[in-house]
């Protein structure tokens, strides 16, 4: 049951990615919040989380990641995105998109790596609270804007890295706050 949910929230997560993305009428802001890679991270990280062995919590991190890779690129051949659907065109376009250049199948190479990966790290966090799995998601967030900017891809909307920096910079005092309160349940539990 856990895969199968991971599969749909995965779906509809990449499906909402790319559809933000096509949401102009709202402002520039939406094709750059439709590029952030660190909500990609934190979804695995999060699936990981719920699980408390590291396989399983590695390919439920799996699953979610290449199930949303597929909710994105079957939005981008939807009716939603003014594509006429018919079976043949949505398959083709899909492996055309998933095959095509260099670009697309190097993201599915990373979301093959990076979603085991940061599944087990949602795991690692649930039953060790480690404290490299919550720098490494909060991290994620804080310094992508850095990393485009330093690669030449920083989108414009300043509002949409901000909001990502802040973000991680929350969610890094919550994980310093859940460190420092399960290592004061240790101490409390050892005496």
């Amino acid at each position: 049951m856990a895969f199968l949910f991971a599969a749909i929230v995965g779906l509809v997560f990449g499906a909402a990615d790319q559809y933000l993305g096509s949401m102009l009428w709202l402002g520039s802001w939406t094709a750059t919040a439709a590029q952030v890679s660190a909500p990609w991270l934190i979804l695995p990280f999060a699936a990981g989380m719920t699980q408390w062995r590291p396989r399983r919590a590695a390919a439920l991190g799996l699953v979610v990641t290449l199930s949303a890779l597929f909710g994105y690129w079957a939005m981008t051949y939807s009716p939603m995105e003014i594509h006429p659907w018919t079976f043949h065109r949505f398959t083709a376009g899909l492996v055309a998109v998933t095959t095509r250049g260099w670009y697309n199948p190097l993201v599915i190479l990373g979301g093959l790596v990076m979603g085991p990966l940061f599944g087990l790290l949602g795991q690692r966090w649930r039953v060790r609270r480690s404290a490299l799995s919550a720098t490494v998601i909060a991290g994620a967030l804080c310094l992508e804007p850095a990393a485009r900017w330093a690669a030449g891809h920083l989108m414009p909307s300043a509002l949409v890295w901000t909001v990502e920096v802040t973000s991680g910079v929350i969610l890094g005092a919550l994980f310093v706050y859940a460190l420092l309160g399960a290592r004061r349940a240790s101490r409390v539990s050892s005496t």
